[in-house]
């Protein structure tokens, strides 16, 4: 078998103990490897130096794959009080402890100073052997806080204070990382640099900061420690300290010289971060110090208008104290009221709404009311309404294009939401109902929702409303309910209330036969499909569908007889064509709507069309106020009454 090149004799010792192989890996680190031992012997030469600085020294060996084994098991968290911030993926902490069976990290975990004593004396360059991570000893020294370990190992090897892991990590920051004080203390006593940054720029100032810890921020400046040293993200530890609400560390980093107002990567200075964490404290603390309150992000989000998403009612309260701009936008145009009502924070809209301007409102595109009401809070439109908030107002046309249906007021919104309560708050406070492109009587019909309805036809909804994108030649509400049941209750209470029945009688064709219903039109609305038979002229013409084409497809035709029932109600002389007739003859139950089809027509039928037309279409809900003898009221509103009474 053809093993690599150095490994020849790997499974001729396949049979040695942990220990034995460990020995065995030592013994030829130190005298077979000459490419990875010669750093480690350059740099005992060069500890030897009076005046040697370690800056960012670093030694990596590779181990031979038969040792490093002994080196990759995870390590165990050394100090459970304070869990992992952000372990590293070459070292992860161990939810369950593993028994470690690596004598010399052993050693140093449980600080077993004799034992390790004995290594230095006897094979001292096993200190600095890497594991995969590119940890040596004195990394885990500095990991497991054991600080008379660490001084040994220094005083073996003062030269590898410095020494960075695979992932730049040096003993310094995992010090500074796991708040283990005296061994950051010890480090920067022999020369550790302060500012030796991980992979991802982060210093252990930096790691200081992002899980405060004042004593070793206290430590790090003392030795020098560059305040102004930011990690990849363009964060400074000023930001991770004011984001975490340490006042002590923000006035300690502000001393040494940071900046208040310096910005990452996403333009957010350190008072918008902690605005992002409601910290109250640094927030007086930093505005004293002159921090700017309207500072803006990358985006445009002010210090309001996160602390408004978020939230923070006392953050909010302060910064409005303070001034805070709260007519200013953000990229896409939206202000801290917006977001605010979006996110349902009752008690800031109240106090947003005094301090922001409707002018700028208007100009951004968008009402609260829309957001109020495609979120369902009822309770903060109420009060938007009662603040004067324009019930009407429409999204520009860049934010109803957003919506497939190209929606524009509150009131669709809140019908599209089958919100009743929120739908007749705008409709008594004056919410035209029929000023969006798809009327929202055509949804609450879809819905088939008849309170909905009710209250939009009582407030003057438009009844013959069409689907511009779908024209057809009749109503479109008879065409949205002609699949369901229910469609006889509502189709009674729109017609009475003005809805053109007429309209459904005409037909191109007429009692000329119709060409065959060959192809079938399919019709997407409100996210379903509707399904019609056309005939293939009308497929080349491309016109509107008629009524007669529409009840003939077969989910829809077991209805027809019903549904022409009810619109003979609301007509006067019509002739039925062809296809209507064949649809009532294939029942033999329907054929007494055929003969209330024929004339002569009622006289008392023709009568009361004839008030409809003279009292019109928007005062029909009010024809119970004529002063008329009430049997007569309840026949004028298509309510049962005996002819005799009449």
């Amino acid at each position: 078998m053809v093993t690599p090149t150095g490994f020849d004799d790997y499974s001729l010792y396949s049979v040695l103990s942990d220990e034995e192989l460990m020995k065995l890996a030592i013994d030829r680190s130190l005298i077979e490897d000459n490419n990875s031992i010669g750093s480690i012997q350059s740099s005992q030469s060069v500890d030897r130096q009076p005046n040697y600085q370690p800056n960012q020294f670093t030694t990596r060996v590779r181990l031979p794959s038969a040792t490093r084994h002994m080196y990759d098991f995870p390590r165990a968290n050394p100090n459970p009080a304070n869990p992992h911030p952000n372990p590293s993926p070459a070292n992860p902490p161990s939810a369950d402890p593993i028994i470690d069976a690596r004598p010399l990290v052993n050693v140093i975990k449980n600080g077993d100073l004799k034992a390790l004593k004995e290594i230095v004396k006897c094979n001292p360059m096993s200190l600095l052997v890497p594991n995969e991570g590119g940890w040596i000893s004195l990394h885990e020294a500095a990991y497991y806080g054991q600080i008379e370990c660490l001084k040994i190992i220094l005083r073996a090897h003062p030269g590898m204070v410095n020494t960075c892991g695979s992932y730049n990590q040096t003993p310094l920051l995992l010090a500074a990382a796991f708040h283990q004080v005296n061994c950051v203390e010890c480090l920067l006593d022999r020369g550790a640099n302060p500012d030796i940054a991980n992979e991802n720029g982060e210093t252990p100032l930096f790691k200081a900061c992002e899980k405060p810890n004042v004593e070793i921020v206290d430590h790090l400046l003392k030795y020098g420690a560059s305040v102004h040293k930011a990690c990849v993200q363009g964060v400074t530890p000023l930001h991770e300290a004011a984001g975490h609400a340490n006042v002590e560390i923000c006035q300690m980093l502000l001393e040494a010289g940071a900046k208040l107002n310096a910005v990452n990567n996403y333009r957010m200075e350190p008072f918008y971060m902690a605005t992002q964490n409601g910290g109250l404290d640094v927030l007086h603390f930093l505005i004293r110090k002159g921090a700017d309150i309207n500072c803006q992000a990358r985006k445009g989000e002010t210090p309001l208008y996160e602390a408004s998403k978020n939230g923070y009612k006392e953050v909010v309260e302060l910064l409005l104290s303070h001034k805070a701009d709260a007519n200013r936008t953000t990229k896409s145009g939206l202000l801290p009221l917006h977001i605010a009502v979006q996110k349902g924070h009752f008690d800031i809209v109240s106090m947003l709404i005094p301090a922001t301007s409707k002018v700028k409102v208007q100009r951004s595109g968008i009402s609260p009311l829309h957001l109020a009401a495609e979120h369902n809070r009822d309770w903060i439109l109420e009060i938007l309404i009662e603040a004067g908030y324009d019930v009407n107002f429409q999204l520009a046309e860049d934010r109803s294009k957003m919506y497939e249906d190209h929606r524009s007021t509150a009131l669709y919104f809140a019908v599209s939401n089958s919100n009743l309560e929120a739908a007749e708050m705008l409709l008594d406070a004056g919410a035209n109902p029929n000023l969006d492109m798809l009327n929202p009587l055509l949804v609450a019909v879809r819905q088939g929702y008849m309170e909905m309805i009710t209250a939009l036809v009582e407030h003057g909804a438009n009844m013959n409303a069409s689907i511009p994108t779908h024209p057809c030649s009749f109503p479109a509400v008879v065409m949205l309910g002609m699949k369901y049941l229910h469609i006889l209750n509502y189709l009674k209470y729109l017609m009475s209330n003005g809805c053109d029945a007429l309209s459904c009688f005409d037909c191109t064709y007429g009692s000329k036969p119709h060409p065959p219903l060959k192809i079938s039109r399919r019709v997407s609305i409100f996210g379903e499909t509707l399904r019609y038979v056309i005939d293939e002229d009308e497929a080349r013409r491309n016109t509107c569908v008629q009524f007669c084409e529409a009840i003939s497809d077969p989910t829809i035709s077991r209805w027809a007889g019903p549904i022409i029932d009810v619109l003979l109600d609301y007509v006067g002389h019509v002739k039925l064509c062809s296809r209507l007739i064949e649809n009532l003859d294939s029942y033999s139950d329907w054929a007494g709507i055929k003969v209330k089809a024929m004339p002569p027509h009622s006289l008392m039928q023709l009568c009361r069309l004839k008030i409809h037309q003279q009292v019109g279409i928007p005062r029909l809900r009010h024809i119970d106020t004529l002063p008329l003898p009430p049997r007569l009221i309840k026949f004028l509103n298509y309510e049962k009454v005996n002819f005799q009474d009449v």
